[in-house]
C-alpha cells in the first residue's frame, strides 16, 4: 500500500514584486515548511514550483506546491500537481491569505465556500469540490475606506513585519499538526485561547 502523501498548496503571486504582500503570506508559510524539511524549491513539469520531504521522521510525504501563476488563475496549477501525484482533494491543503481574520491569527477548516478569495474560488472550480483543507492566515481588515483588492496587494506594515515570523510559524506548525494528528485535533491545539 503506497504511503500518505499530503500535497500542500501556498498562495501568492509571482516574482519579487509580490513576495511581501499580505496576499503571499502561504507562499511564506510553505517557504519556512520546505526549510524545516531541509528541502527546496524547484521547477516541476506542472506549472507549479515544488518541494518534497516530512516535516517529521516517519511522517507523512509531504508535496509543497507554489503555482506559477498569478493568484486568480491558481487552480489549474493546484489540479495538475494533485493529477501528477495522484492525491484526491482530500489529502490537500491550502495556505492562504484571509482578510476576515485578525493579523496574527491562524484558522483551520476543510471545506466551505470561497469568501470572496479569487485564489480559492479558481481552486474549487478546477478540482471540482470545496471539500480540501485550509490554513486561513489572518491578514485583517483594511483601515478605513481601502479597497481590500489593493490592501492584500501591498506588503506588511511595519509593525507587522516585527509579528511576522511568529505568525508564519504558527501557520507552518499547523500544516505538521494536521498532517500529523488529523484536522480535529488540529483545530483544538489551534483555536484554544491563547
Amino acid at each position: 500500500m503506497p504511503e500518505p502523501l499530503f500535497v500542500v498548496v501556498g498562495l501568492g503571486n509571482p516574482g519579487p514584486d509580490y513576495a511581501g504582500n499580505r496576499h503571499n503570506v502561504g507562499q511564506m508559510v510553505l517557504d519556512e515548511l520546505a526549510r524545516r524539511m531541509g528541502s527546496s524549491f524547484r521547477r516541476h513539469k506542472t506549472p507549479t514550483e515544488v518541494a518534497e520531504g516530512r516535516t517529521s521522521p516517519g511522517g507523512p510525504r509531504l508535496v509543497l506546491a507554489k503555482p506559477r501563476s498569478f493568484m486568480n488563475t491558481s487552480g489549474g496549477p493546484v489540479s495538475a500537481v494533485l493529477r501528477f501525484y495522484d492525491v484526491a482533494p482530500d489529502r490537500l491543503i491550502v495556505v492562504h491569505d484571509e482578510l476576515d481574520i485578525p493579523f496574527d491569527v491562524v484558522r483551520l477548516k476543510s471545506g466551505g465556500g470561497h469568501g470572496g478569495h479569487n485564489g480559492l474560488r479558481d481552486i474549487i472550480k478546477a478540482v471540482g469540490t470545496p471539500d480540501f483543507t485550509r490554513v486561513r492566515v489572518g491578514v485583517g481588515r483594511p483601515p478605513g475606506r481601502q479597497d481590500p483588492a489593493d490592501f492584500v496587494l501591498h506588503d506588511f506594515s511595519s509593525t507587522e513585519r516585527r509579528a511576522l515570523p511568529l505568525l508564519v510559524d504558527r501557520a507552518a506548525d499547523a500544516v505538521g499538526s494536521i498532517v500529523a494528528d488529523g484536522l480535529v485535533s488540529a483545530q483544538q491545539r489551534f483555536h484554544a485561547p491563547e
